[in-house]
């Protein structure tokens, strides 16, 4: 089913060809695979892949091929893989495998999904993916998808479904090509890209350019005749490994005066073409990288003689080749490139106005609109653009694809204001207030919460003072649930305030109820419980009369969070429960979501790890059903999941978990807190990418949880301080209030500060500073604290305990309360608080029990892959060694070394005092490490002042 047929030679690919047909084989033994072909424009990724499938088709494997196509900003959904079962479809051995499969119909065009079906996209999704399966059961398949570079997104989101299940069906295997030189920093295939790379079965494949001996070689197979030798190095030269650029200066070296640039150098082929032909080029080069005969035939008005005289005569050139289904295309898309190009903006918009007005006549509908509105607007018909806008955005929400409804809405928006009352399309919800906060919803389904955002407010610009009160108050609480989205509490509050009290409570209206749900949320996120409690009782009680049944789950959902023990409670969890059910017989997928988030949090703050994950692996399969999974509530429940697997010491299956779905900024935060546990050395600077533009409260929870402990562990307690204390404040005036992590956070620079004042008073120095500033952050600890769970006593606990040794030294009593408080917790946690128990144990010369302790965190931590953990058990065993196994003995110079060392002095002032070379005193300082069982020079005197070797210097009175 390869639909081209290249007659240039394939030179220089052997080492490609040796990797792909492997992987090739082994799909046909059964273990699927993908490759994605990178490459530069004209390095030859479509030859290569022509080849492969050629040698694939010999083989006895099924081959298709769906093609990319730049319709400049407009998006065509799924276009490749409609390409793709087209062709399937038109094959009678395919024809019951295909009826088995009625959700791919809709691609087809043959199905008519309602727009709210939540169902809908995963239906298809699963759909598409079954049917590969089961095609690839019965024959070997490959599937070969180009051009990736402009692949619309619901494409790209149905690739990464495919791709992301774990394990490729048998016998399956997809490659995919992309122009690598077209993908700028924002191009929005990268990070689909970098998703992809990282998922088991998934690789890549750079095709490289050609090397000069290569290129002569090539030259000499496309040119029967002689070349001269000085004519095959400027050919060499100009064409910089580039296989199409030296198909081009070949077929180009008989004219005199060699182009400079590649367009023109593509143009010389085309202007050695009859006129007609080159009339049938420049319009097919309108309808874009391929064109069906019968619309081309129209377009360009020829006789069909003629056509056909002049398509023979540019495939004869190789310009345009012939494809199943009675297709022409652009042999490369260079070469469309630079023939659309040329054309005069007058001959652009008239074959653009031809095209649009001949696909409208041929009742295509809405899988048309897209191309349509393309047309039309190239050429300058705006009324007809913003019809056919509004029709293609139809049509992408009936598929499920959310972005590409909103490319449509937008450009709608933009047509708007430049089409005449009188010509502009007519019906319930065709005004631009209703356009844009339909485009706002489609932007949060996108999971792009700030465009959202944006769009609300340019709605809220739109209601004019004579607006309908029930859209002004929609469009009100629309924008402050957005706002609560992207964490501006504050003006989310103010705007569900507006809403509220713009249309009255009586008579019932379902307005005035999601209103009141909205308004409930707000409230409750700035910390005023009491006006939340109120609203929500009174929302409730009208939602029940009137059956406003999606309202009325939301509501019970803000119940069980205000009222008694909250979500962790059995009373709470029951009435999210009944929200859950109440919800999924409304369809609102949603809010289904958001109770469901809340029971698996509600079991995450009591303590039950293990409880929460079915909630979340429901959570998560809701969003999927719906094409949700970008969606706030979906990303938190995703940062759960591999925060849950974190806490229970899964480490592998977290990370498993992220490769096999991977999600963006915070969600990953778990892997964050994996790397830094296990020393890795890039984490503070993912960290620090959490904190840029625009503000996510989210991101700047993680990053501050990492940055702070990065800060701790290194020893810096200033930056750990700063960083504990920057994150609260900006997280606090987003809230409101300090958050639950506070408690955390001042732990975790508690422990830095803890270390300084231990090191400080073991030198002599005074610890006055440390001492005020270890108040300070145990009191915001104990503030925060109040009211939390297991887990955020735990961390006080902590707090508490590192406040006790930075004031007067360790306390055994309270790390041992730590202990029992991580004990059902975090297993890596538990860890680290149980290695500062054996510090204590140690310091109170209780050894043997200090061991016990430290050899448990030495599993742990090997059980972890927590290298720095591990490391500093490995250490404290050393030091707490029985003592018929003592320090051995320091010689009197070390003893020297040592009394400096306490001093802080270098290396080199200790060789200046004591007369040596500053690489004897490293080596001095070396030994006095390995004897005292220290990891750092700092440790290494905290050890010599507790084991008495020396004593500190008295301090000059004043």
């Amino acid at each position: 089913m390869s639909e081209r047929s290249f007659s240039t030679p394939l030179i220089g690919r052997d080492e490609e060809l040796l990797r792909l047909g492997g992987i090739l084989e082994r799909a046909r033994n059964g273990r699927g695979q993908a490759v994605l072909v990178a490459g530069d424009a004209g390095v030859g990724k479509t030859r290569l892949l022509d080849e492969v499938a050629g040698r694939a088709a010999a083989a006895g494997v099924t081959v298709v091929v769906g093609h990319c196509v730049d319709l400049g900003d407009v998006g065509l959904p799924y276009l490749p893989f409609t390409e793709i079962l087209g062709v399937l479809a038109g094959d009678e051995r395919f024809s019951g495998v295909l009826a088995a499969h009625p959700a791919v119909e809709r691609l087809l065009g043959a199905a008519s999904d309602s727009a709210r079906d939540a169902d809908a996209r995963l239906r298809l999704f699963e759909g598409v993916a079954g049917l590969f399966a089961e095609l690839a059961a019965a024959v070997p398949l490959l599937l070969v998808l180009e051009d990736l570079h402009w692949a619309d997104q619901s494409s790209r989101d149905l690739l990464r479904f495919l791709l992301s299940r774990g394990v490729l069906p048998r016998r399956l295997a997809v490659l995919a090509s992309y122009r690598a030189d077209d993908l700028h920093r924002r191009h929005p295939l990268r990070p689909l890209l970098a998703e992809l790379v990282r998922l088991p079965g998934v690789e890549r494949l750079e095709v490289r350019r050609l090397a000069d001996a290569e290129v002569a070689r090539l030259v000499r197979a496309l040119e029967e005749r002689p070349l001269s030798e000085a004519r095959v190095r400027d050919i060499v030269e100009r064409a910089e490994g580039n296989a199409f650029y030296t198909e081009e200066l070949v077929a180009a070296a008989d004219t005199d005066g060699m182009p400079t640039g590649l367009a023109d150098l593509l143009l010389i082929r085309v202007e050695q073409l009859s006129e007609t032909a080159q009339q049938v080029l420049r319009t097919a080069a309108v309808a874009g990288r391929r064109v069906g005969h019968d619309l081309l035939r129209d377009a360009v008005g020829l006789p069909e003689e003629e056509l056909e005289s002049a398509l023979r005569e540019a495939v004869g050139r190789q310009l345009l080749v012939a494809g199943d289904g009675d297709t022409y295309a652009f042999r490369h898309a260079l070469a469309r490139e630079a023939v659309y190009g040329d054309l005069l903006p007058g001959q652009r918009a008239r074959l653009h106005g031809r095209y649009a007005r001949l696909l409208a006549a041929r009742g295509g509908g809405a899988e048309t609109a897209a191309e349509r509105a393309y047309h039309y607007r190239e050429s300058h018909d705006l009324p007809e653009a913003l019809t056919a806008s509004v029709q293609a955005a139809d049509h992408a929400r009936r598929v499920g694809a959310p972005a590409e409804e909103l490319r449509h809405l937008e450009a709608a928006l933009d047509l708007w204001p430049a089409v005449s009352c009188e010509t502009r399309p007519a019906g319930e919800g065709l005004d631009p207030v209703s356009l844009t906060l339909r485009a706002s919803a489609a932007a949060a389904h996108s999971g792009d919460a700030h465009r959202a955002v944006s769009l609300t407010r340019a709605a809220l610009a739109g209601t004019g003072q004579d607006a309908d009160p029930e859209l002004a108050a929609r469009v009100r609480y629309t924008l402050a649930g957005n706002l609560m989205t992207v964490d501006n509490l504050a003006a989310a509050f103010a705007y569900s305030s507006e809403a509220l009290a713009m249309i009255p409570a009586e008579p019932p209206s379902r307005t005035w109820v999601w209103a009141a749900a909205t308004h409930v949320m707000a409230a409750r996120q700035v910390g005023d419980d009491d006006t939340a409690l109120r609203v929500a009782r009174q929302a409730l009680e009208v939602a029940e009369r009137i059956g406003a049944t999606a309202a009325r789950a939301d509501l019970l959902i803000s119940l069980a969070r205000l009222e008694g023990g909250g979500r962790r409670t059995p009373e709470g969890r029951e009435r999210l429960r009944e929200a859950r059910e109440l919800a999924r017989s409304a369809g609102d997928t949603p809010v289904e979501m958001r109770a469901l988030f809340t029971l698996a949090i509600g079991c995450f703050e009591a303590g039950e790890l293990r409880e929460c994950l079915p909630w979340i692996t429901e959570g998560l399969d809701r969003a999927r059903r719906a094409g949700l999974l970008s969606s706030p509530y979906a990303l938190e429940m995703r940062y759960l999941r591999l925060l849950v697997l974190f806490t229970l010491g899964q480490w592998d299956e977290c990370l498993r978990v992220a490769r096999a779905d991977p999600a963006p900024g915070f969600a990953e935060g778990a892997v964050l807190y994996i790397a830094l546990a296990r020393g890795e050395p890039d984490v503070v600077e993912r960290a620090r990418a959490l904190l840029g533009e625009p503000f996510d409260w989210m991101g700047t929870f993680v990053g501050g949880i990492v940055l702070t402990d990065a800060a701790a562990l290194r020893g810096d307690a200033e930056e750990a301080v700063a960083r504990a204390r920057d994150a609260v404040a900006v997280l606090s005036d987003e809230l409101g209030r300090a958050p639950h992590v506070t408690v955390r956070l001042a732990a975790l620079a508690l422990a830095a500060v803890a270390d300084r004042a231990a090191a400080e008073r073991h030198g002599g120095a005074g610890t006055d500073r440390w001492s005020g500033v270890a108040g300070e952050l145990v009191e915001l600890a104990r503030a925060t604290a109040a009211g939390q769970g297991p887990e955020g006593q735990a961390w006080l606990a902590r707090a508490e305990a590192e406040w006790t040794r930075a004031g007067s030294g360790p306390s055994t009593a309270a790390w041992e309360k730590a202990v029992a408080a991580f004990t059902d917790g975090d297993v890596y946690e538990a860890a680290r608080v149980r290695l500062r128990y054996a510090e204590a144990l140690a310091a109170d010369g209780r050894r043997a029990e200090a061991g016990e302790q430290a050899r448990a965190v030495r599993e742990t931590a090997a059980a972890l892959g927590a290298a720095p953990l591990l490391e500093r058990a490995e250490t404290l065993l050393r030091r707490s060694a029985p003592a018929e196994n003592p320090v051995p003995p320091l010689t009197a110079r070390e003893q020297d070394v040592l009394r400096l060392l306490a001093l802080g002095r270098s290396n080199r002032q200790i060789g200046e005092e004591l007369f040596i070379t500053g690489k004897t005193a490293s080596v001095h300082v070396s030994n006095i490490l390995a004897k005292l069982g220290a990891a750092s020079r700092t440790e290494a005197v905290a050890i010599a002042y507790r084991e008495r070797l020396i004593t500190p210097e008295p301090t000059a009175q004043g």
